[in-house]
């Protein structure tokens, strides 16, 4: 009895699915060059950000083929899962803060100051 309670636990675990590779739909070629080379530049030139902080910038540079936030989410899921970009973990006391950065530049993470680790700095 132990032992078929035992075998039908192990085997009742499925694995995790593969997900197939994300696919930047509905924008031109171009669109797609001109939002990540101002993605890349950005985080290039000023250092490891958030998501929040990354959007800040891209608003300041006024890129028009970028018209929201979760596009611009799953264009940068898009360059991290081609090695463009890589995530980073932040530990702020209990919390945790996940900064974006190329995978050339070094990391000088700045750590945050607790009770501040939303985007606004």
């Amino acid at each position: 009895m132990v032992f078929r309670t035992a075998i039908r636990l192990m085997t009742s675990k499925k694995p995790k699915p593969k997900m197939k590779p994300i696919e930047l739909k509905g924008q031109q070629p171009e669109q797609t060059q001109t939002i990540t080379r101002a993605i890349f530049d950005i985080l290039k030139e000023q250092g490891p950000l958030t998501i929040a902080q990354t959007w800040e910038r891209l608003q300041e540079v006024g890129l028009k083929d970028l018209t929201s936030k979760t596009q611009m989410k799953t264009v940068m899921k898009w360059m991290k899962e081609r090695q463009k970009l890589k995530m980073i973990c932040n530990h702020v006391g209990s919390h945790k803060q996940f900064l974006y950065t190329t995978w050339f530049t070094k990391e000088n993470i700045k750590p945050a100051k607790p009770g501040s680790y939303d985007s606004k700095e």
